[in-house]
């Protein structure tokens, strides 16, 4: 006898569930998350240190929590900045999950917290597919990792709401060809914003706050290609009936308007046509290599 088995589920479907939890949780208490993506050492923690700092200053509550393999350095800085901080460490695991982000969150999110910002583990590969309830995806590169990071990684780049480029104060002493990594940036995810800063002199770090404050005020929100290509996938294959079916990612498109492009602070934005997303490889990673630690300051 033969039977017909339907292969089609998507590959991160329990990822995808628990996002689509944890947004719901999240936006009920009123918080935006910012997944914040970028390679190690392109100066991420720098940068967030001086976002939280400045957001703490201006009365606008925030939080962060940070993911490192091992050590909890990063949380110990950020938490300098006066906002509440905690750590998640993976244990090796190259990227957070929204369970991970879920089971950290509970029972310790401040109320009032507008803003949450997510230090994922540094790496440009793994994360880039893990939906964690986000409601903004920042990808970020330094002037020192070279001009075609976009076009190499473009599933993390493709998936942005923001483009962000730091350490730009020593641009010019590394050579940076701001015009070809700009290029990069078209090519992948047409319209989306791009910010430049410097953690070091403070440039375009107000900018940046600004932006995140008016997303999470549901202003104007960049849709990126990749993402709208992604939640039609998606939908097309079932949405958590229980047979192993995803649920759309988030991503923003909920407080998306419109598919034009995003113009950025007068630092260049983007026109192309992106690239279709495709997961082939699930990580599933046992409880024992994710425990989590934490920090209050």
């Amino acid at each position: 006898m033969c039977r017909t088995v339907d292969l089609h589920q998507a590959v991160l479907a329990k990822n995808d569930e628990n996002a689509l939890a944890l947004r719901g949780y999240l936006g009920d208490r009123g918080t935006v998350a910012v997944n914040l993506l970028s390679s190690p050492g392109s100066g991420k923690t720098a940068l967030l240190e001086q976002l939280l700092g400045r957001a703490v200053a201006g009365g606008t509550p925030a939080a962060a929590v940070t993911a490192d393999l091992a050590t909890e350095n990063d949380a110990t800085r950020l938490a300098r900045s006066g906002a509440p901080v905690q750590q998640i460490l993976t244990d090796g695991l190259c990227h957070l999950e929204a369970g991970m982000l879920q089971r950290r969150l509970e029972g310790w999110l401040p109320e009032g917290t507008r803003l949450l910002f997510v230090e994922n583990v540094g790496n440009l590969v793994c994360p880039a597919s893990y939906d964690l309830g986000e409601t903004l995806r920042v990808a970020l590169a330094s002037v020192t990792e070279g001009e075609d990071k976009p076009v190499k990684y473009p599933a993390a780049f493709g998936l942005a709401h923001l483009v962000v480029i730091t350490k730009t104060d020593i641009a010019d002493a590394v050579g940076f060809d701001r015009e070809s990594f700009l290029r990069g940036v078209q090519q992948v995810n047409p319209g989306v914003p791009v910010l430049e800063t410097s953690a070091r002199t403070g440039q375009g770090v107000d900018a940046l706050l600004a932006h995140v404050l008016r997303c999470a005020a549901g202003d104007e929100t960049h849709v990126p290609v990749l993402a709208r290509q992604h939640e039609r996938y998606l939908h097309s294959h079932g949405s958590g009936d229980g047979n192993g079916h995803g649920q759309p990612r988030g991503d923003g498109q909920a407080q998306a308007h419109g598919d034009g492009p995003a113009h950025s602070d007068g630092n260049g934005h983007v026109h192309t046509a992106g690239h279709p997303l495709e997961r082939e490889h699930e990580h599933e990673p046992g409880a024992e290599r994710s425990p989590v630690r934490g920090r209050t300051p």
